[in-house]
């Protein structure tokens, strides 16, 4: 029945709640991270101008940086229990190792971490220094503007123009 799950839920110790608080937690902010992440980027329509965008993507590298230390946690608490019931000779109950798991939720809360803080300073590299544009000036022919600057007689000529062959 429901009631025997919520009630077996509700009987576990209090540090693994606390873990799966934490890693729910950080679900929903990585989550929400990431959409606003989406909206903050240059790339997308949505979001406004440039300045409220700086802000959006912000406020993602901001979530991700919490979400991994949310999971971080939940992970550094959950392997601090283990390692202590681990040594102490008193616990005569089924004793655990550290698993594959905790070892991939340190390493993604790490990476999630890492991601924040180098989106954090994208964003704030880009709405410090102004953008260098460079101008297209359209394609020359062989004969470069030096050459053409140096030539004294003006071609009477009309302009050559060549096909996609003529490059190769």
């Amino acid at each position: 029945s429901p009631c025997s799950h919520i009630s077996l839920a509700l009987s576990l110790t209090g540090y693994i709640q606390a873990c799966r608080g934490l890693m729910i937690s950080a679900v929903c902010l990585g989550f929400f991270g990431a959409v606003f992440g989406l909206v903050g980027m240059k790339c997308t329509k949505v979001g406004g101008s440039d300045q409220t965008k700086a802000k959006i993507a912000c406020l993602a590298g901001l979530m991700f940086i919490l979400s991994g230390l949310c999971s971080m946690t939940s992970c550094s608490l959950y392997a601090n229990r283990i390692t202590s019931e681990f040594f102490d000779p008193s616990f005569v109950a089924q004793k655990y190792e550290l698993g594959a798991a905790l070892f991939i939720g340190w390493a993604g809360a790490s990476l999630c971490i890492i991601g924040g803080i180098i989106f954090c300073f994208s964003i704030a590299e880009n709405s410090n220094s102004a953008r260098r544009g460079y101008a297209y000036n359209g394609a020359t022919s062989v004969m470069s503007s030096r050459t053409k600057v140096h030539n004294s007689v003006p071609e009477k000529t009309p302009p050559k123009h060549f096909d996609k062959n003529a490059y190769v």
